[in-house]
Formats: structure tokens, sequence, C-alpha cells
């Protein structure tokens, strides 16, 4: 599901995945890379994140319409699929530039501020379905933070316990928690 180049960092990390690595990977000219991202890797993780910001926001936007319980659904299966598909070995980029140390030099780099843009946005979407399909509006923000925070750990559980038990542990609670939401008396 994403480019070479996105996977590459992503099973490694942001820190430990370098230009050539990413290029080598990609099977892409090493010149071609430092063309096209010539601030570099700091350039190069801002435009995987805000892929996937983009993958992910169409996809929420197109499932959240039918409610969200079939945005949450939506959600988990494309991590599913990333995670189940690397072997284990990938999952989302978003979080992966999220929670690398950043260079000294740059208090707040570019990917680390488009990685918060992304969750704000993913946030944002749910809580909009939230609020639309009958949720308290005050309850509804921290409905939908709970759950792009547990989904993206359960992500590094399951890429770290090999197995994706967390994430369905994950999913079966928060849909009780949606489904209760929206169960609220008029």
């Amino acid at each position: 599901m994403w480019g070479t180049d996105v996977q590459c960092a992503v099973r490694r990390g942001l820190n430990g995945t370098s230009i050539r690595d990413l290029a080598k990977h990609a099977r892409a000219p090493l010149g071609s890379t430092y063309h096209y991202f010539p601030e570099g890797k700091q350039q190069l993780a801002t435009e995987a994140v805000r892929y996937a910001d983009t993958m992910v926001t169409r996809i929420l936007r197109k499932e959240l319409d039918a409610g969200p319980v079939a945005g949450l659904h939506a959600f988990l299966a494309l991590w599913r699929e990333i995670v189940v598909a690397s072997d284990f070995r990938a999952g989302c980029p978003v979080l992966a530039v999220s929670v690398e140390e950043p260079p000294a030099e740059e208090a707040a780099p570019p990917a680390l501020l488009a990685a918060a843009e992304a969750f704000d946005r993913w946030e944002q979407l749910l809580t909009e379905a939230l609020r639309v399909h009958g949720a308290d509006p005050d309850r509804a923000p921290g409905l939908a933070t709970l759950v792009v925070a547990s989904v993206e750990g359960a992500i590094a559980m399951c890429r770290a316990k090999r197995s994706m038990e967390p994430l369905d542990r994950v999913a079966q609670q928060l849909e009780a928690l949606i489904v209760g939401a929206l169960d609220r008396p008029t």
C-alpha cells in the first residue's frame, strides 16, 4: 500500500534510515532522490507523513459518512493490512515520525509538524462524525482522540508482539465505546 521509500523508513524509523537506504530500497538513483528531495531526509519524511495523512483522510471521509463505527472499521482495516502485509515490520509513518527524536538543531521539524496536523485532522473527522451521528458534542473530541491514540498504540503493540491480538482487543473496546456514545438519550 505504501511506496517502497515510505516502507523503508517505517520499518527502521526515521533516524535509522538514510537517503541512500531509501534510494536503494526504492531502486531509484541516489542523485534523483536528492533532486526531488533537496532538503534531505526530513523533507522526505514530511512528504511521507503527508502522503499517509492524505490516504487515511480520504478513507475516513468516505467511510465516516456511514457512521463512526464504519469509520473505525476502515481505520482498523487499513492498519491491519499494512502490518500483516509487512510481516509486522511496518506501521504508521505518522506515528514513526512522532516518536523519533528530532534533530538537535530543530525544535519542531516539518515532519513532526506534519504528523501533528495529521493526527489533528483524523481526530476532527472522527469528532464531526460522532457529533453528526448523535454523540454528546462535549464528549466527541475526547472519544475521537481515544480512538486515534488507541489504534496507533495498538499498532505498535502488534509489531512488538508479532500478533494482531492487541488491535483486535482495542477494536472491540472502541466499537463498544462508540456505540455507547451514540445511544445517548435525547
